[in-house]
């Protein structure tokens, strides 16, 4: 661990001898300005709310049979009985991995997102090379992401022009 900061520090003075040129985004804001990403997270709430209620019905239809059944015991035999918590049990199943299936690691609605936000995301870190290659800086950093950053110079923010090489016009007070 301390080998590896004293290398950090070492390539960290390395390129302030050299004069490197640094500059940071804010990714979240960036993306947040895009209309067409909006859009994508619109509808992908959306999705997200369809299917959280088609799991919640199976739910409900579970909750109907276990208060059906507790109801309707005390007349079932010990075989019917059986088969009627076999059969809440097989749903309760069919329930967790529709879940799962959707929303759970992998699941339909990270693929979803990789599908609708990756081709923008795409165009945004085409642009932050561009930007960064057109002024010479050596170093972008995000500062959106899990880097921490304890002082920035507003007159390093590039995501202003980040958006200019996208197309998008805003001007805000950040």
């Amino acid at each position: 661990m301390r080998k590896v900061a004293l290398t950090l520090i070492a390539f960290c003075f390395v390129l302030s001898a050299s004069a490197q040129r640094f500059g940071y985004v804010d990714s979240n804001y960036i993306l947040e300005s895009i209309p067409e990403y909006q859009n994508k997270q619109k509808e992908l709430n959306e999705i997200s709310v369809q299917w959280q209620e088609e799991i919640e019905k199976m739910y409900a239809e579970i909750d109907r049979m276990y208060k059906d059944f507790q109801a309707e015991q005390i007349l079932l035999t010990d075989d019917m009985k059986r088969k009627r918590e076999d059969q809440i049990i097989e749903k309760e199943k069919e329930a967790k991995e529709k879940q799962k299936q959707r929303f759970g690691f992998q699941g339909d609605l990270f693929q979803k997102r990789q599908e609708f936000t990756k081709p923008i995301q795409d165009k945004v870190y085409t642009a932050i090379k561009e930007v960064a290659d057109a002024r010479g800086y050596a170093v972008i950093f995000d500062k959106a992401g899990t880097l921490t950053m304890l002082y920035t110079s507003a007159k390093y923010d590039l995501s202003e022009d980040i958006l200019d090489e996208l197309g998008y016009s805003v001007k805000s007070d950040k």
